[in-house]
């Protein structure tokens, strides 16, 4: 018989003892699952967020760290100072002067009143409210701030005003509203106003050019803006400055060619002229005859830049250089340049004007009379449109072509100015028969009053072309000969007669200087293509002094109303003032004086001369 091992029955008996804590265990289990469950949860959810404040003390300390920073440190812009625009003597036609913005933070306010409402903010501030304050300095409905602040509720930024008066915005800094900070900024004037306002042109709010010269350099004039590093509170007010990141770049100045006292007198006495006559508007160039500066280029009607309310695209319009005509007679000393450089006439051969009208092409072109026999010098003096025609006849449509092309016609005039046309010249194998002979005398092509100042002053200065400036010259540039110097010169002879008693524009004349000019009375192209019988464009193109050429002046008035209609009435006078007024500033040697008295200046009153017939052009 086998036996049972002692050791063997003295463990059979604790198998039961286990199985028994067991299932005791299981038994209270089962009562209390809910009682375990939550425990279970209360020690995994301890493990996750003490294993989750390791990592973020850790491993991602770096970049919470960065994060933090970055939702108090801010990049702000610092804005860049535009370039000055001045005269050629330095003197600002357009500056930027310091002012601040005014802006909210509609998170940071909502935010505020939120803290507002549940008692969170300090006395101090809870006695301002921020957008009852903001709407009495600057004189707004607070429900209309408040409306801002609602529609925007996600954003940390709104303008609410721009470029405060600077006492304004001082109080508004002192009053530290929360939620509400200034931005520096600068502001476009311009002190010479509406006498050079459509050459200028203007900038917008942000201090960005819009139009005028202001558009075409505007890179060159707007700088570049540097950045800081500033740091700001809960309400979003700056605490600290962290240094600049980097440095504004200012813009750069521009000097003009421009003579800011020869604008002035330019523009004043072309908007009398225009009021006097009634006409719709007015433009003119003066020129420096051996440079082709700009001295002054005036617009009438103009606008005042300082008052955006009187922009409107008619009044901003720079008419001297985006407006085209027919310039009419004016171009006639252009085809007499041509006659003589082809070598067919001289200034003493003659031209049958009779019976004062003659038919080319199937059309009649007419003289206001009958002016009988003329040579070159009469052609221009009584300003015969007969004459013209004849020699257009005899020279043909390329030579003219040649010659209008020469001096720079129906091409751009390289001064950059944005919008500038570059006028009408079609090649003459397009040119009828009638149509050479009305080139021959102003009809038919298209310029601009630039390009007649420019094509004027190549013409006095020795038949020389230098491409015009709006800028200054320090050197002058290269020319091209547009015609031979001799036919350029006797061409400036011969319009000397054209200011005299017997020629269209003795109302031209300046005491004590020789003037050289021509007149130009032409038909405006109606809304039906033809021409108009009751509107004209007036022009005047004069040089003084015409013994030696400085100065030339272009006036350009359109559709006068009142008076006469011809330009030795509209245009010759207001030449007169603004070029006497011109040659006494630039302190010019008078070339005609008489023998006595010595004393007679360019200032002294011009001699009373009676006035022309009606007539001529």
């Amino acid at each position: 018989m086998s036996r049972v091992s002692p050791v063997a029955n003295q463990k059979r008996p604790m198998a039961p003892v286990a199985n028994g804590r067991l299932v005791r265990l299981l038994l209270w289990l089962g009562g209390h699952w809910r009682t375990a469950i939550v425990s279970g949860l209360f020690v995994l959810s301890a493990v996750i967020l003490l294993g989750r404040a390791v990592q973020l003390q850790v491993s991602e300390q770096g970049f919470y760290v960065q994060q933090g920073g970055d939702r108090q440190q801010r990049a702000q812009v610092i804005p860049a100072h535009r370039g000055m625009i001045t005269d050629r003597n330095g003197e600002p036609l357009a500056i930027s002067v310091p002012m601040d913005s005014v802006w909210i933070n509609p998170m940071e306010l909502i935010k505020f009143y939120a803290q507002l409402n549940a008692g969170a903010v300090s006395m101090k501030i809870k006695d301002r409210d921020p957008i009852q304050t903001l709407a009495e300095f600057l004189s707004l409905p607070k429900a209309n701030l408040q409306a801002l602040v609602d529609s925007n509720r996600s954003k940390q930024f709104i303008y609410v005003k721009r470029q405060l008066r600077p006492s304004l915005a001082d109080q508004i800094r002192a009053a530290k509203l929360p939620g509400v900070g200034l931005q520096r900024e600068y502001q476009r004037f311009y002190p010479a106003g509406d006498a050079i306002a459509p050459l200028i042109g203007f900038t917008n709010i942000d201090d960005q050019g819009q139009a005028g010269l202001e558009a075409s350099y505007n890179n060159y004039l707007a700088g570049t803006p540097g950045q800081r590093l500033i740091l700001k509170d809960a309400y979003g007010h700056e605490v600290d400055d962290l240094g600049v990141i980097k440095e504004a770049q200012p813009g750069h100045n521009l000097a003009l060619s421009i003579d800011r006292r020869l604008q002035y007198l330019t523009y004043s006495e072309l908007a009398k002229g225009v009021a006097e006559h009634q006409a719709e508007f007015g433009s003119a160039v003066l020129m420096n005859v051996a440079t082709g500066e700009v001295l002054a280029m005036a617009s009438v009607p103009s606008f005042n830049p300082n008052n955006r309310a009187s922009m409107t695209p008619a009044l901003t319009r720079n008419r001297a250089l985006v407006d085209q005509f027919e310039p009419g007679s004016s171009m006639k000393p252009f085809t007499i340049t041509s006659a003589l450089e082809s070598g067919r006439w001289k200034p003493s051969n003659t031209v049958n004007t009779s019976p004062g009208w003659v038919r080319i092409g199937g059309f009649t072109i007419r003289d206001h009379r009958n002016y009988g026999v003329l040579d070159l010098r009469g052609i221009l003096e009584k300003s015969s449109n007969v004459g013209a025609s004849h020699i257009a006849e005899d020279i043909g449509g390329q030579a003219i072509w040649t010659t209008f092309h020469a001096f720079g016609f129906g091409q751009d005039t390289g001064v950059g100015f944005p919008g500038e046309v570059p006028g009408k010249l079609e090649d003459w194998r397009k040119w009828s028969v009638s149509g050479t002979a009305a080139h021959s005398y102003g009809y038919g092509l298209s310029v601009t009053t630039l390009q007649l100042a420019t094509a004027y002053a190549a013409l006095a200065d020795h038949g020389r072309y230098v491409q015009p400036s709006l800028l200054k010259v320090d050197v002058p540039g290269t020319f091209v000969q547009a015609a031979p110097a001799n036919d350029a010169d006797t061409v400036v002879s011969l319009l000397q007669s054209v200011v005299s008693p017997l020629g269209t524009a003795p109302k031209a004349q300046i005491s004590g200087f020789q003037i050289a000019g021509k007149t130009g009375t032409s038909r405006m192209i109606g809304t039906d293509g033809s021409y108009s019988k009751d509107n004209y464009n007036t022009v005047f193109a004069g040089i003084a002094p015409a013994s030696d050429p400085r100065l030339v002046l272009v006036i350009v008035v359109t559709d006068p109303q009142k008076g006469s209609y011809y330009a030795g009435d509209v245009a010759a006078p207001i030449f007169h003032n603004i070029m006497s007024g011109a040659l006494r500033m630039l302190n010019i040697r008078p070339d005609n004086l008489p023998n006595e008295p010595p004393q007679i200046t360019a200032a002294s009153t011009p001699v009373p001369i009676k006035p022309a017939k009606a007539g001529g052009t």
